[in-house]
């Protein structure tokens, strides 16, 4: 079976003789399957009439568990967002219903923001269309050679972590 990353080695090593076929075969792939599963994220999310950082928003608070709240600073921390620019996209949100933001009893300066059952069935369907796509593109694989595949890129996500990765 071939595609298109043996079709690029081919034209390349008549280019370049010093260039490692597997290496670049290897990285031709990453970034075509980086490419392709960004492209299913955005026509994903178009589906679910979601917007990217709209996502973000309701992601990062499931992500925190129930009750799925937070305060507006820790939202725009793990979001590397300020709080101004987290403010602007809080608006939208609310409107549509997605979270709420409410304020603290003890003390009426602070602000809590969650995710309601809207915003929760909205992550639910968004993931779901997101995990539907990824399962389809791995049945190309055996369980086994899912696994390897998983423990394969673990050792490259951890050599770079680690600073052995290159750049």
């Amino acid at each position: 079976m071939e595609d298109s990353a043996d079709r690029h080695v081919e034209e390349w090593q008549k280019e370049l003789a010093w260039m490692d076929p597997v290496k670049e075969a290897i990285f031709v792939r990453l970034a075509f399957l980086a490419r392709h599963a960004a492209q299913a994220r955005r026509e994903a999310l178009d589906s679910d009439g979601l917007r990217r950082w709209q996502y973000k928003v309701l992601l990062t608070l499931r992500r925190l568990g129930p009750p799925y709240t937070a305060s507006p600073s820790l939202l725009a921390e793990r979001l590397g967002l300020t709080r101004g620019a987290l403010s602007a996209r809080l608006g939208p949100l609310e409107e549509a219903g997605l979270i709420s933001r409410t304020h603290e009893t003890a003390d009426r300066r602070r602000v809590r923001v969650r995710l309601t059952e809207a915003g929760s069935a909205a992550f639910e369907q968004h993931a779901a269309t997101e995990e539907a796509g990824e399962v389809a593109l791995l049945s190309a694989l055996s369980a086994a050679e899912q696994q390897t595949l998983a423990d394969l890129l673990r050792k490259l996500v951890a050599a770079a972590e680690a600073g052995r990765g290159g750049q």
